[in-house]
């Protein structure tokens, strides 16, 4: 089965060589993999992959959001829409958490490493939303800010 096309809107605040990656990540890996299932990441397994680096994420082969991984568990997302949201994450039990300045209820996700990045399950079912790692950014998240303009 061919990948979902990328909402267009997601690909006009992309940098073009990322939307041509994710174009192919994503018809590589429509399906999940056939692999046996891994152990969560640690919390600290976690944190050493992700500081310092700036994620792209896609699920059911449509671009799904950015998330840049700071020093002291800080994070900054973006659904790919300019608007970006401030955060924190933390561990809890094999899971990681995260939450935002307009939302202190946790998201908590369920992290695996597999193949070249990785995979995360919200709040751990495998019946839900799926995210894929799409590629590591090579410049700043565009955050506009709300109600940008008149």
């Amino acid at each position: 089965m061919p990948p979902l096309p990328l909402r267009s809107a997601a690909l006009a605040v992309l940098p073009r060589a990322f939307a041509v990656a994710l174009v192919a990540a994503a018809a590589t890996a429509a399906a999940p993999p056939a692999t046996a299932a891994q152990s969560p990441m640690t919390a600290e397994e976690f944190e050493a992959y992700t500081t310092g680096k700036t994620l792209y994420f896609y699920s059911q082969g449509q671009a799904y959001g950015v998330e840049e991984y700071r020093e002291n568990r800080e994070v900054t997302w973006s659904f790919l829409d300019g608007e970006c949201k401030e955060g924190v994450w933390y561990p809890q039990g094999d899971q990681i958490c995260f939450t935002y300045e307009d939302n202190p209820v946790p998201q908590c996700w369920t992290f695996y490493r597999e193949g070249g990045g990785l995979r995360a399950l919200f709040e751990g079912r495998e019946t839900g939303t799926e995210l894929y790692e799409a590629g590591e950014a090579d410049e700043p998240m565009m955050c506009l800010g709300p109600d940008v303009g008149v």
